[in-house]
């Protein structure tokens, strides 16, 4: 039986929130629900069948802590809010929702998008070492970098160390310009960008001089131990199974590591075993380190971003 429902917006700029760029919120919910939905200012038109018109109204209802606050919405956020309809995880979904992780400097809250998002920053909370593994775009370095921002700003630790392997991705670094850290400093980008959204860009540079910021490639953590620091690895499946050994035991009093990588995506040679590989195998069972997996469906950049990585994990599989 066909069904149509008219919801009244409270203004313009919910409206738009809730509609997305290109009205694409709205076309990735007539996708999910089946259902067909058409804005016209700030009134919503729902039509379908029954059910896809409940389930329609049940998700823009459960999206509604951020169009009601005029706030952007991702596709992460709607799939979200439907596997908590689905689920019945309505309440957990709402802690997700006001579960405000940090505000950038520019004023946007960084919250978790996903369940497996939120998990991830509770492991990261309570355990002294968690390891991330996921596919691009699923937030595994920024939400670590975010983390460790904050604690070292609530003066939790001394010290925030970003490093990663500087393996060559097609690129060899002895024919890029510069001296070994302006080599480096492109390997490093994503970590500095995560910085650049809480502290001052031109305040960096005194933080890294007085070492309460330290950017470097993982071979620098050699022979150290590192005590009262937040440490995050980036793109740890390009890194060895005797780097990997040596960075986790580095770990020192009053630490907290996060090992962030995708083991799909490893740049070293093809009769090399990544470190993160191994790393899943030995550890864990080891008590208080915590694994979190992030998968195609906690992907939240573009929209495009995921039904990439959805294209190739199909090709990639046998």
């Amino acid at each position: 039986m066909a069904e149509a429902l008219k919801i009244e917006l409270p203004s313009v700029v919910s409206a738009i929130a809730l509609a997305g760029n290109r009205e694409e919120n709205l076309k990735l919910i007539a996708r999910q629900t089946g259902a067909k939905l058409v804005l016209r200012g700030q009134e919503l038109l729902i039509s379908g069948t029954t059910d896809q018109v409940l389930l329609s109204q049940r998700l823009i209802q459960s999206l509604e802590q951020y169009w009601g606050q005029e706030k952007p919405i991702s596709s992460a956020d709607i799939l979200t809010a439907q596997q908590a309809i689905e689920t019945q995880q309505q309440d957990e979904l709402q802690d997700l929702q006001k579960d405000i992780l940090a505000r950038t400097r520019r004023g946007y809250d960084i919250r978790a998008k996903t369940f497996r998002q939120r998990q991830y920053i509770q492991a990261v909370r309570t355990h002294d070492l968690t390891f991330c593994i996921g596919p691009a775009g699923t937030g595994k370095t920024f939400l670590a970098a975010v983390l460790g921002v904050q604690a070292l700003l609530n003066n939790e630790f001394e010290r925030l160390i970003l490093t990663r392997p500087a393996v060559e991705a097609g690129e060899k670094l002895g024919f890029l310009p510069g001296d070994l850290q302006q080599k480096i400093d492109p390997y490093l980008r994503p970590l500095y960008d995560a910085l650049y959204e809480f502290i001052d860009p031109e305040k960096i540079p005194g933080l890294m001089e007085r070492g309460v910021i330290e950017v470097a490639p993982i071979a620098y953590m050699r022979g150290r131990t590192l005590n009262n620091a937040f440490v995050i690895l980036d793109e740890a499946q390009n890194t060895t199974p005797a780097q990997m050994k040596m960075i986790v035991t580095r770990l020192g009093f009053r630490s907290r590591m996060v090992v962030t990588g995708d083991v799909t995506q490893t740049d070293l040679p093809q009769n090399q075993t990544s470190g993160l590989a191994i790393a899943q195998k030995v550890l864990h069972s080891v008590e208080g380190i915590a694994f979190c997996n992030l998968t195609k469906a906690d992907v939240v950049r573009h929209p495009l971003v995921q039904r990439i990585v959805a294209a190739y994990e199909q090709h990639e599989t046998p």
